[in-house]
């Protein structure tokens, strides 16, 4: 990777809504850094692609894998070429993280949003289902509460299992929020200080 073009990505991941996209729409707005929806890029390629071998309907790791080379290219070229770039999406895996060598990786800031059961139980229909569409449209299909403490439940083991930046928010959100906020404002702090000295 050459001297002097270094850039930085932060990804954010997590079930959905948890606030993903409303976070990069902050966050562009607060670092003036674009952000790509990785649900946009499904979209786009199985609109627009024949042979993209998957559907919306399947499984989230079964389109995170047929997604995950486009992603890694993107992420590598951003930082190659000194742009700094947002990517959110439910399709960036735990394991995916491991993909990248200390010389990207160390420009990468990666976190992964999830809800306790005892949120998920209290927060339910209030403020899970009510926040699906504040920024973009979803689509109508309900999952029960109990499908979503599930899906909750396996992607923090799988979290924890990689070792990767979990947060779980456990009782209020807007409060519990602002500490990822704060860890992605000291991880940017520490990258731009190692952009700095770059020749």
């Amino acid at each position: 990777m050459e001297e002097g073009m270094i850039g930085m990505v932060i990804l954010i991941s997590g079930n959905g809504c948890t606030g993903k996209t409303f976070m990069s729409q902050k966050l562009l707005e607060k670092y003036h850094i674009p952000y790509l929806s990785v649900d946009h890029l499904k979209m786009g390629l199985y609109r627009g692609d024949s042979r993209c071998e998957f559907t919306p309907l399947d499984s989230t790791e079964l389109i995170a894998e047929k997604l995950w080379p486009i992603i890694k290219g993107i992420i590598m070229t951003n930082i190659e070429n000194g742009q700094h770039i947002i990517i959110e999406g439910c399709y960036l895996l735990p394991q995916h993280i491991e993909d990248f060598e200390k010389a990207y990786s160390e420009h990468i800031i990666s976190i992964f949003l999830g809800f306790s059961t005892h949120y998920i139980k209290e927060n339910y229909i209030s403020n899970i289902v009510k926040h699906r569409n504040v920024i973009e449209t979803r689509g109508s299909a309900e999952e029960t509460i109990t499908e979503c403490i599930n899906e909750h439940e396996a992607f923090k083991r799988t979290c924890l299992a990689y070792g990767v930046d979990y947060f779980e928010i456990e009782q209020n959100y807007e409060q519990e929020i602002i500490k990822v906020y704060d860890f992605i404002e000291k991880q940017k702090c520490i990258i731009d200080s190692k952009l700095k000295k770059t020749p």
